[in-house]
């Protein structure tokens, strides 16, 4: 009975992501994390991109949204199991996309709170955004 206890729990506990809260930051890109951006394509091309990051857009310029094609797009880039993080202008959406990622769907996600402008005041220098033939449509 105790191993099935035991067994239950592990399982249980393996359903529910991850959900970490950490401030946006020059230091903090630079560590071996994947880094999903997903503001709009106009937002990227106005402001630039961190390094290295995946521009996956959630919602688009009228708010209207796709989950199943932004999962499609996210499980090309992350495990299911890999940590990384997601970004956005002002960290409001990514809070929320974070939430919904890591305690719907189990997956292991790092909230940058105050987003890519906190890091652009901040003296950040983005990179110019270049459309990925990966998430054409």
């Amino acid at each position: 009975m105790k191993k099935i206890v035991i067994l239950m729990m592990i399982l249980f506990s393996s359903l529910f992501g991850k959900l970490e809260n950490i401030e946006a930051s020059a230091e903090f890109v630079q560590k071996d994390i994947k880094i999903i951006d997903i503001r709009t394509p106009s937002e990227w091309k106005e402001t630039g991109i961190v390094k290295d990051s995946y521009t996956i857009m959630f919602f688009n310029e009228k708010g209207a949204y796709d989950v199943d094609d932004f999962l499609a797009q996210l499980n090309k880039v992350v495990k299911k199991d890999e940590q990384f993080a997601l970004i956005c202008r002002t960290g409001s959406r990514t809070s929320m996309i974070a939430q919904f990622l890591s305690k719907e769907l189990g997956y292991d996600v790092i909230n940058l709170t105050s987003g890519i402008m906190k890091m652009i005041k901040d003296g950040y220098k983005t990179t110019p955004y270049k459309q990925s033939p990966l998430f054409l449509k």
